[in-house]
């Protein structure tokens, strides 16, 4: 880590690479290796992140659940890349995840509804799929309970 590199952008950045590269988020303990922090202080950004909205994390616990559009727990809305795949917290995100990686990619998500499969995705940088996303939550009580929306 450069000495000028803002502390939270290179634990952000840390996590993020994690889970893109091998599918979990690192440990507090691991960013603080990769960073060059110390451990606490990893810790302490993990809590000011959350607390932003731009991870989330295990009730309790500085383990992170989600970076969106990524998540690190099996979910519904499963999202294929050039044979890799990740899951996303929800549809929305699952849209995120090629847009993030700027390529194209296929997600197979489930109806919570009937449970039948749904495929769609993003090709040419377009979406495309006949699936509709319904919101239960509107978007400003989102964060109001995160894992529930």
């Amino acid at each position: 880590m450069a000495f000028f590199q803002d502390p939270e952008v290179a634990v952000r950045d840390a996590i993020y690479a994690g889970v893109v590269e091998h599918g979990v988020a690192p440990s507090p303990t691991e960013v603080a290796l990769a960073t060059g922090l110390e451990a606490p202080r990893v810790e302490r950004i993990y809590g000011a992140l959350a607390d932003a909205h731009v991870i989330v994390l295990e009730p309790g616990v500085p383990v992170v659940r989600w970076a969106p559009p990524f998540s690190v727990v099996p979910t519904p809305f499963q999202v294929q890349v050039d044979g890799a795949s990740w899951f996303a917290p929800c549809a929305w995100d699952a849209f995120g995840v090629p847009a993030a990686l700027k390529r194209d990619a296929t997600v197979v998500a489930r109806c919570a509804w009937s449970g039948d499969a749904l495929i769609c995705g993003v090709r040419d940088g377009c979406a495309h799929g006949d699936a509709v996303i319904h919101l239960l939550v509107p978007a400003a009580q989102f964060w109001d309970d995160i894992v529930f929306t």
